[in-house]
């Protein structure tokens, strides 16, 4: 297997040919985008790609551009056998905690799927699912089904982030996606939170409220 993950490979499929060879030939890779923000939804995708080694270009949602991931995401849709995509917004995450939030996000992608899956392969996630899963560290650098999960969740969830600078321009989410920027901490102290916000997030939490918050 591609165990040497961040060293330059590129994603294979050494986990979904595990399981195809135990005859599980739909394989879910499944991804998160937003875990870290202080704003805005975490988002999962599940993707299950034809059980067929082909040199897919897919790669880390992280590791290319924005251009390019919207390209490779399109292509993703266009080739997957089935694919889905859920949000876990920011009360979902106050409520469960990130991690659990996260969870059920991936829980009802899976569910969503109009083909369903046989097999896991996650990015390092765990899931109560009655399916086999492996959970490597980095998976969207060694899998190629992760890797095509990822450009999912980070193109949604960015597309979400500039629709809600139009209704919050003043926190910029458009340049920083929510997440920890100099900018971002300067507005919370200036506008406080916004429903968008993780109360439960140190810097937002202890940001002065916005009058209504």
């Amino acid at each position: 297997m591609n165990t040497e993950a961040g060293k330059g490979q590129a994603p294979d499929f050494a986990y979904e040919s595990a399981f195809w060879a135990r005859g599980l030939l739909h394989v879910a890779g499944v991804d998160e985008a937003g875990r870290g923000a202080w704003a805005g939804p975490v988002v999962v995708a599940a993707v299950i790609l034809p059980s067929e080694v082909r040199d897919w270009p897919f790669r880390d949602s992280k590791s290319v551009s924005g251009g390019r991931r919207e390209v490779l995401a399109q292509e993703v849709r266009a080739s997957a056998l089935a694919w889905s995509v859920e949000f876990a917004p920011a009360a979902e995450v106050d409520r469960y905690n990130v991690l659990q939030a996260t969870r059920r996000a991936a829980v009802r992608a899976l569910q969503q799927l109009d083909l369903p899956a046989g097999a896991l392969v996650t990015d390092y996630l765990h899931l109560d699912v009655d399916l086999p899963y492996v959970a490597p560290a980095k998976g969207d650098r060694v899998s190629l089904s992760v890797a095509a999960a990822s450009l999912l969740a980070k193109t949604a969830r960015d597309a979400y982030m500039r629709q809600l600078h139009e209704r919050f321009p003043q926190y910029g989410f458009a340049a920083h996606k929510g997440y920890g920027a100099r900018t971002h901490r300067e507005a919370l102290d200036r506008y406080g939170p916004c429903p968008e916000h993780r109360r439960t997030f140190a810097p937002v939490a202890q940001a002065r409220l916005m009058p209504g918050s």
